[in-house]
């Protein structure tokens, strides 16, 4: 049977962000929703902050649920489906620790948490490793249960998902701890809904790291395989920061070692002011020097009408951009903003609402009712999943080079 072409982004509203569920305003989603749709959008990925949603352990926020459920309500009436991550976690430079799980001395269990916020705040805490700690599985299985059984008979549904490049917040012990957290919750899901579909969003360092998450443990127990990945932040193996074949190869590696088809789940670039050409801004970040290129707009949406087509060309099953919007100023002084500035400028749209020239790319390709195709371009593994691993970003890079065929 055919199936649609999956064309969606990543939202956090422009004048919120990542305080939307604690300053909820259902016609701010209802006017945002329907820019979605104008763009010819037909997935929402959304993130359940996990602080926001169980501020305690043994409880999940009767507030944030009804008002998840307002937005699946939004979603629904606007002919969109709502791609609904658990447990952020890690989000857009921060990490996004829930009150219960902060301890003195725990320290971080992911090397890769930079700053850490808990009530809307930066805190100096640790956390404990909510893929080991008792009460952090018990609070998980009840937010699990607890929405999803609210929810799955919902027409505003489209996906499960257990998180937001969760490597970034913690680590599994190893790949065999990880599995099984992935299996378990899974399986929790599709005990209460069996219906839709689950996946976890993994990013590129599952492919260039051995985390614990490795992409064929996680996507033999999901439904779904995904990725997230950007060129201009593989400096060294993409060939440009604007590469369109980077994405599409991702799609094919994953593919290769899990066996599936795999949406392009987050994608994108940031973009330099209208009428600006493409340049390298350089500032400090969590105390670290920063480079992040940012695209002219054209220069954006020139790539995107590269990448798109190349994605259905390697059999991925949809691509959805980071993210809505650009930030407006207000936020600029608060997490993410504050220190991941280049975060506030990542969007489809301008913070007045008005639409930059790469959504007018997917716009003008989502009005060609693109299908999900057999791959065309496919990788081909010289080496078992288990080999790749030992020497991940290694292979990755040679495998790259083996799908241009140089």
């Amino acid at each position: 049977m055919e199936q649609p072409f999956i064309l969606g982004v990543n939202y956090w509203p422009r004048r919120k962000a990542m305080y939307w569920w604690s300053d909820f305003d259902a016609g701010e989603v209802r006017e945002e929703f329907a820019i979605i749709r104008e763009i010819g959008l037909n997935v929402v990925r959304l993130f359940l902050l996990w602080d926001d949603f169980q501020p305690s352990s043994d409880s999940v926020s009767n507030e944030a649920l009804k008002n998840l459920t307002t937005v699946a309500d939004i979603a629904a009436e606007n002919g969109l489906g709502l791609d609904v991550t658990f447990f952020t976690g890690h989000m857009s430079g921060p990490n996004w620790s829930p009150r219960w799980l902060l301890e003195d001395g725990a320290g971080y269990p992911s090397p890769h948490c930079r700053q850490l916020v808990s009530r809307g705040k930066i805190v100096s805490e640790g956390y404990r490793n909510p893929y080991h700690d008792l009460v952090a599985l018990d609070a998980t299985r009840l937010l699990l249960r607890t929405v999803v059984g609210a929810l799955k008979d919902h027409p505003g549904i489209w996906m499960w998902n257990l998180g937001n490049e969760p490597d970034l917040f913690a680590w599994p012990k190893d790949a065999a701890a990880g599995k099984a957290w992935v299996r378990e919750m899974t399986q929790l899901i599709k005990g209460i809904d069996g219906q839709h579909p689950v996946t976890c969003g993994l990013h590129v360092a599952s492919l260039i790291e051995d985390n614990g998450l490795r992409v064929n443990d996680v996507y033999g127990e999901t439904d779904v395989a995904v990725m997230h990945g950007y060129p201009m932040y593989a400096e060294g193996w993409s060939r440009s920061n604007l590469d369109a074949d980077f994405v599409p190869y991702l799609c094919a590696l994953v593919t290769a070692l899990s066996g599936k088809p795999t949406l392009m789940e987050e994608f994108g670039g940031c973009t330099a002011a209208p009428g600006q050409d493409s340049y390298d801004w350089e500032w400090t970040a969590y105390g670290e020097p920063r480079k992040q290129f940012m695209a002219s707009e054209e220069a954006l949406a020139d790539y995107l009408e590269v990448v798109l087509p190349k994605l259905v060309e390697v059999g991925a099953t949809g691509a959805m951009t980071w993210c809505f919007a650009d930030y407006v100023e207000e936020l600029w002084e608060k997490p993410p903003c504050l220190e991941s500035r280049h975060e506030r400028f990542f969007g489809l749209v301008r913070p007045d609402g008005s639409l930059k020239p790469h959504a007018k790319v997917i716009q003008k390709f989502a009005a060609t009712k693109p299908m999900v195709q057999p791959a065309k371009k496919r990788l081909e593994l010289d080496i078992t999943v288990e080999e790749y691993y030992q020497e991940p970003i290694r292979h990755a890079v040679r495998l790259y080079h083996k799908y241009l065929g140089e």
